[in-house]
């Protein structure tokens, strides 16, 4: 079975099943997507990374209804003492107004236990759903996902989140190096800038599908449907 997208039908091989698969929610965190978080702080028209919310919570009360595919939460965040926050990220932050670990309305930004480290409720995890904390902007940098997917024989990813240009795309690009299917959902992803989420979406589906292919929530569910059958 295959999902539409492009610039080839996902996966490549037609190998598309409940029990090869996870739905990957990268970072939709009150830092990224809420008021008085990090994005916020920083400045930008929260509305650009708030447009994954419907989309992808729509996707994901169908993806609960099949038995066997995995859901897959991330958050990025610094320990307490930011022993794991590179001096040079700190400084970057801070020149944008936003330094990570410093207060913020939501509490200390990019800090593990805070409130805007949290998945916004909308899309909240369940229990048996995994949730993987992340120091950095690729989910298989400092993480166990490698393992984690490997041990459930995971071999198609598919990926929804913030940001399309950031945490996204270099997931992407990390999965694709280590042999991982993924397929990028264009309506379940957002960046700071609408063209860099285009530009990142684009930069895709190059060279027949460089690092995968690009589909949108509407393809998924139908698929998803189908396998219900």
């Amino acid at each position: 079975m295959h999902i539409e997208s492009r610039p080839y039908l996902f996966p490549f091989d037609g190998d598309f099943r409940a029990d090869n698969t996870a739905l990957v929610i990268i970072d939709m965190q009150i830092d990224f997507c809420g008021p008085g978080g990090y994005v916020d702080q920083m400045g930008y028209d929260l509305s650009l990374t708030r447009r994954a919310i419907e989309p992808i919570r729509q996707l994901l009360a169908e993806v609960r209804e099949i038995a066997g595919l995995t859901v897959i939460h991330t958050r990025e965040g610094h320990r307490e003492d930011l022993s794991d926050l590179p001096a040079n990220k700190r400084w970057r932050s801070k020149q944008i107004g936003a330094e990570i670990g410093s207060e913020g309305p939501a509490g200390r930004i990019l800090v593990r236990n805070q409130p805007g480290w949290n998945i916004i409720e909308e899309l909240a995890p369940l229990p048996e759903e995994v949730v993987l904390d992340k120091p950095g902007k690729g989910c298989f940098y400092a993480t166990d996902l490698d393992m984690i997917l490997r041990t459930k024989g995971i071999r198609n990813l598919i990926l929804t989140g913030i940001t399309t240009d950031v945490c996204v795309h270099t997931t992407m690009r990390e999965a694709n190096d280590r042999g991982y299917e993924c397929v990028i959902l264009e309506d379940c992803t957002g960046a700071t800038d609408p063209n860099n989420h285009l530009a990142a979406l684009h930069m895709v589906t190059m060279q027949g599908g460089v690092f995968g292919a690009v589909s949108d929530s509407k393809s998924v569910i139908a698929a998803l449907q189908q396998l219900r059958k």
